[in-house]
């Protein structure tokens, strides 16, 4: 699988990005995760991998209002680059259903052990220190507010993650444990989270 991994690599190096919370490490990290995912699930790497390292080969800004078709069409241009390879065929329409599978925006559910396994490694890399770090990189790129001067933690409002960037924990991030399939992201995915509200609980100090 070396040389599938090194031409995924090169093929993502030679493309655009979303944004910098969306780069070349963050492909790696998810790449990281994925494989240890498949040796403790036992899944099927020749279509885990592939997945992983393309599942974000088109760039579509979060803000962009064709993001939900993103995954989608990473899918389509992820199949056409291995075909491009002479990737084996029976392996294509499995590693399609990972990429658009692994996309909270486009909301489709996984139905094999692999898709599960690409969208489990990919949400991780939103929890933890990383996290935290890649949500404020993304706020800070479309401008959002950090957080309602008011009620930074929504506790008395509709948390709203188009103005302020701690509402997308409310929202998305504090839930993304709960979502996990395999027992190992699981477990990883509740330390991750418990750092992130302390980390909240922190934030709320400081600027109470």
């Amino acid at each position: 699988m070396q040389n599938i991994e090194a031409a995924c690599r090169e093929f993502m190096l030679g493309g655009t990005f979303a944004d910098t919370a969306h780069d070349i490490t963050h492909i790696e990290r998810v790449v990281k995760v994925a494989k240890q995912l498949t040796e403790v699930e036992n899944a099927d790497l020749s279509i885990v991998l592939p997945a992983a390292w393309l599942h974000d080969c088109v760039a579509v800004a979060k803000n962009h209002p064709d993001r939900a078709k993103a995954s989608h069409m990473a899918a389509d241009k992820a199949v056409i680059f291995l075909q491009s390879l002479g990737y084996d065929d029976t392996k294509l329409a499995a590693i399609h259903h990972a990429i658009v599978a692994h996309s909270f925006s486009a909301n489709v559910t996984p139905m094999t052990l692999e898709a599960k396994i690409v969208q489990d490694a990919d949400r991780m890399d939103a929890l933890g220190a990383i996290g935290v770090s890649r949500c404020m990189k993304v706020g800070g790129a479309i401008a959002r507010h950090l957080y309602h001067p008011e009620d930074p933690m929504c506790e008395y409002r509709e948390a709203d993650d188009k103005k302020y960037t701690l509402d997308h924990f409310f929202i998305k991030l504090l839930h993304i444990a709960a979502q996990m399939h395999t027992d190992a992201a699981k477990s990883e995915a509740a330390k991750r989270t418990a750092f992130m509200e302390d980390f909240l609980m922190k934030l709320k100090e400081e600027i109470s």
